[in-house]
């Protein structure tokens, strides 16, 4: 199928003319993938509906990676509890996303394709338990989502019942101070005092009501609320710190002296003091000489055999 793509601005009537061909090529690859496939028109190749998805995000490399990190992640599905140590976790997942980006940027598709069909032989047995653990903490959430939504649901049926239920009494309250005042021989001051305390006192009840409401105690993960959950970080990997060894070189001639030893045993005599404009890089005529004592005492002992 050949992609149309509008690379300039063109005139109201040139846009009307590529939307009217758009709707004609989705009519017709619509009609093509009636059975599920079909050869394309141009060029004869045969198509599947299922290899075809629908764009989601501007930059169609996106819609890409998703799709074949769901691929992915069908074969790769092992868990941290799979693995004796987080190192071996961690070494599994970035295997898992240098196979993604493989994938996605189209390096080395062939040789990446074969190391999934090698696990896969190899893993067959893990790939189907955790696929079917899986498919069985999908079912679990979506109970707990619709246990949640019926939930819900309810709590706003019962607060829409509490609303109309403190308006009525209200309106009972404020037709009762109506019919006091018709019939009542009570000085109205008094009437309105009295009707301003059970108005206070309806609307404290409507608060405590308000509070009384039983809140959800269970989040969509399956986490009680108010329930302590460590935030520990996990476990640090104990490995041997590295030791640093210093580096013998074999020079096969006398030893060469220290940094320190050098003026004290008088090879500094004769050289050049560094100048200011010499330091400024880190250079002392300490160091020259050492280097150049080492250049001179190398190779002067015959190699052992």
């Amino acid at each position: 199928m050949q992609n149309h793509q509008i690379q300039e601005p063109v005139s109201e009537a040139d846009g009307e003319h590529l939307r009217s061909h758009a709707e004609r090529c989705e009519n017709c690859v619509e009609m093509l993938f009636v059975r599920g496939s079909g050869n394309c028109v141009q060029c004869d190749t045969p198509l599947r509906k299922s290899n075809f998805r629908v764009q989601l995000f501007e930059d169609p490399t996106v819609d890409k990676e998703v799709e074949i990190r769901k691929k992915v992640l069908k074969i790769y599905n092992k868990r941290d509890f799979d693995f004796p140590s987080l190192r071996e976790y961690n070494d599994f997942l970035e295997k898992v996303e240098d196979i993604v980006f493989n994938l996605t940027n189209n390096i080395d598709v062939e040789n990446t394709k074969l190391r999934m069909e090698q696990y896969q032989k190899e893993n067959r047995d893990t790939i189907q338990r955790n696929k079917v653990k899986l498919t069985r903490e999908q079912e679990e959430l979506e109970e707990l989502l619709l246990l949640e939504q019926q939930g819900n649901e309810q709590r706003r049926l019962d607060l829409l019942q509490d609303e109309q239920r403190q308006l009525q009494a209200k309106r009972k309250n404020k037709q009762a101070l109506l019919d006091e005042l018709e019939q009542s021989q009570l000085p109205a001051t008094i009437l309105l005092a009295q009707h301003k305390v059970r108005a206070a006192k309806l609307e404290t009840q409507i608060e405590q009501q308000k509070q009384a409401v039983k809140p959800t105690n269970l989040f969509s993960t399956g986490i009680h609320m108010r329930q302590t959950v460590s935030l520990q970080p996990p476990p640090k990997i104990e490995e041997v710190l590295y030791q640093y060894k210093p580096l013998l070189v074999e020079i096969y001639g006398p030893p060469v002296p220290e940094l320190e030893q050098l003026g004290r045993l008088g090879y500094l005599n004769h050289v050049r003091a560094a100048m200011p404009q010499d330091t400024a890089g880190g250079y002392t005529s300490t160091l020259a000489c050492h280097r150049a004592i080492q250049d001179a005492f190398s190779g002067l002992f015959p190699l052992k055999r």
